[in-house]
C-alpha cells in the first residue's frame, strides 16, 4: 500500500533491489511452475489484466520483482492465475502505493519514474479484468499500520489510536474507510467504459487484524486499539465490495476468506507482521500463502457463470 511505513520500506528495498534483496528472494523462490494447463473456463478468456495497488502486486514475496518500481512479484495471484491462460495475453499493472487515482492518472515510485495510468491497459477486447485498489485512499492504510503501531508506546493497554482519529465524537477513520467506496465505484464506471465486455471482479483486502487476541510482537498496537483496527479493516473491504454491487460486477471476498489468517495467525498467516522479509514479504503485507489462496478463490470463482 502506501507512505510510511510502507514508502520507507519501498526505499529500503530499493536499495538493495540489485543486490542482497534481490538475491536473496530469487533464493528463497519457488521451483520454476508446471507447464501450464488451460482450465475450461479460461477458453473464453484472451485478454485479461490485473489492477491495484501492493495487495496485488506482492512486494517481496518469493520470485522477480519487477524493476519499474511496482514491486510486482512474478508469484503474486494474477501471475498465479495466468499460469491457467497460457493462450490469454495477461498485463499485470499492479503497483505498490497506488491509489484509485494511479489507475486513471501517472504514477510517480519509488524509483522516481512515472508510471503509465493503470487503465491505458484495458482495450475494447479485454475480457477478464481484476481489481484490488482503495486501501491506500485517504491514507486508511497507512494511518492503520503506521500510526497505530508507532502509538501503541504512549498507552500500550489503552487505545491511543482509536482516541487520536476521533474527533468531535466522529471516528474518521472509520468515515475514511466507508468514502473508499465511493472513489471505487467511480474506478469500476472507468473500467467498464473501457472494457465493455469484460467480466470484472472486485477483489477486497484480507483481514489484518484479528477479531480477537493481540500478537504485539507482529503487529505492535495498543491492547485496546486491535478490536477498533479490526473493524477499519473490516470496512474498507465492505466497501469494495458494495462498490461491485453499485457498479453491477462481481466481487471476491477475500475478507471472509481470510478469516484466521490475520497477521497474528502464525504458519496461517495470510499476511505478514511488522518485519520486511526479502523473499518472504514486505512488512503488513501479502504473504505468498495469501496469494495463492486469493489465486484459488479466483479460479473457482471464474468457473462459475457470473452471478
Amino acid at each position: 500500500m502506501r507512505n510510511l511505513p510502507v514508502r520507507a520500506a519501498l526505499g529500503l528495498a530499493a536499495a538493495c533491489l540489485l543486490a542482497a534483496c534481490t538475491s536473496a528472494a530469487e533464493q528463497a523462490g519457488s521451483p520454476d511452475p508446471e507447464e501450464p494447463t488451460a482450465a475450461p473456463w479460461s477458453a473464453s478468456v484472451q485478454r485479461y489484466v490485473a489492477l491495484g495497488d501492493s495487495y496485488t502486486a506482492a512486494p517481496m514475496i518469493a520470485g522477480k520483482m519487477s524493476d519499474d518500481g511496482c514491486f510486482r512479484s512474478s508469484n503474486n495471484y494474477p501471475a498465479l492465475l495466468a499460469r491457467d491462460l497460457p493462450g490469454a495475453t495477461v498485463v499485470d499493472r499492479s503497483c505498490s502505493a497506488a491509489t484509485t487515482r494511479d489507475l486513471t492518472h501517472r504514477q510517480r515510485t519509488v524509483f522516481g519514474a512515472a508510471r503509465p495510468p493503470q487503465l491505458a491497459a484495458l482495450t475494447r477486447d479485454t475480457d477478464l479484468v481484476t481489481v484490488g485498489i482503495g486501501g491506500n485512499d485517504l491514507d486508511v492504510f497507512q494511518r492503520l499500520v503506521g500510526t497505530c503501531t508507532a502509538l501503541r508506546r504512549s498507552d500500550p493497554t489503552g487505545d491511543p489510536c482509536h482516541r487520536s482519529f476521533t474527533r468531535g465524537g466522529t471516528d474518521t477513520m472509520l468515515r475514511d474507510a466507508a468514502r473508499v467506496e465511493g472513489r471505487v465505484t467511480a474506478v469500476l464506471d472507468a473500467v467498464q467504459r473501457r472494457a465493455p465486455d469484460a467480466r470484472i471482479v472486485v477483489v477486497d483486502y484480507p483481514v489484518i487484524v484479528p477479531e480477537a487476541g493481540t500478537c504485539p510482537r507482529r503487529l505492535p498496537m495498543a491492547t485496546g486499539d486491535y478490536p477498533w483496527a479490526h473493524r477499519v479493516n473490516e470496512r474498507l473491504s465492505r466497501s469494495l465490495r458494495d462498490a461491485a454491487g453499485r457498479a453491477g460486477v462481481e466481487h471476491l471476498d477475500v475478507a471472509a476468506a481470510s478469516t484466521g489468517h490475520d497477521v497474528c495467525a502464525g504458519a496461517d498467516a495470510w499476511v505478514n507482521g511488522q518485519r520486511t522479509e526479502p523473499g518472504t514479504a514486505l512488512a503488513y503485507h501479502p504473504l505468498a500463502a495469501g496469494q495463492q489462496a486469493v489465486a484459488g478463490l479466483l479460479r473457482d470463482l471464474l468457473a462459475a457463470p457470473p452471478a
